[in-house]
């Protein structure tokens, strides 16, 4: 029973565990917010591969090392983005990349993409059904391949499972989407690829200070493109 004096919600908004009436989980609506207000992170298919960029977020601190890490190795062949809590992201990394060692050493062969996402979608989703917990603030794009093919896949903050040709995530997704739908090309090639994340992040962000890339390509290992190479 909701107190007197408070707004209908506010007894939903208690715990993780509760519907509203409407059949909503607030707090897993508040995490979505989270990723919302994140860095951009994008990710664009190509004819054999797919490209993960993320924007670089430059602090003045010249204590601090000058960019804060937001593509993550999970495997030889997958490669991961984050967008919202990166401390929530690493929990997170770190859990796949076991379950894909594990999955190696038993069947002796990679394990597939859908796999690895949906490990790591469990793990979220079972933080939205135990009270006390709290959802996981943060929003994945995962780029890899198997063998039926590469994949670009989202794990959001529900613990849902969608595949994409390109997506994008972030506080300029929705700028980014847009320019996605225009641009984007069944029979674009790696380069252009890259180009394309490029020019699209510049658009979406008010203070770009460039990108860190990953590039995935069909039967080879995950790369990270160097400063100059992008350049």
């Amino acid at each position: 029973m909701v107190e007197a004096g408070l707004p209908e919600y506010m007894g939903y908004d208690r715990t993780i565990a509760m519907f509203t009436p409407d059949g909503r989980l607030l707090q897993v609506e508040y995490a979505r917010e989270t990723v919302k207000r994140g860095a951009t992170i994008m990710g664009i298919t190509f004819v054999d591969g797919v490209v993960l960029a993320a924007t670089r977020v430059v602090h003045g601190n010249k204590l601090m090392k000058p960019t804060i890490e937001k593509l993550f190795q999970i495997d030889d062949h997958v490669v991961a983005a984050a967008s919202g809590f990166l401390s929530d992201a690493r929990v997170l990394i770190d859990y796949a990349r076991i379950r894909a060692q594990v999955h190696t050493i038993t069947y002796d062969e990679p394990e597939n993409i859908l796999s690895i996402s949906k490990n790591i979608a469990d793990r979220i989703q079972y933080s939205t059904l135990i009270a006390g917990l709290r959802p996981f603030g943060v929003g994945l794009l995962i780029a890899g391949w198997d063998k039926l093919g590469v994949h670009l896949v989202e794990v959001d903050t529900a613990g849902m499972i969608f595949e994409w040709k390109a997506h994008s995530l972030g506080r300029g997704a929705q700028a980014a989407i847009k320019n996605l739908q225009q641009y984007w090309r069944e029979d674009l090639e790696e380069k252009e690829a890259i180009k394309l994340a490029l020019d699209i992040l510049e658009k979406s962000e008010k203070e770009f200070k460039g990108a860190d890339i990953a590039v995935v390509k069909m039967n080879e290992k995950v790369k990270f493109l160097k400063e100059e190479n992008i350049k």
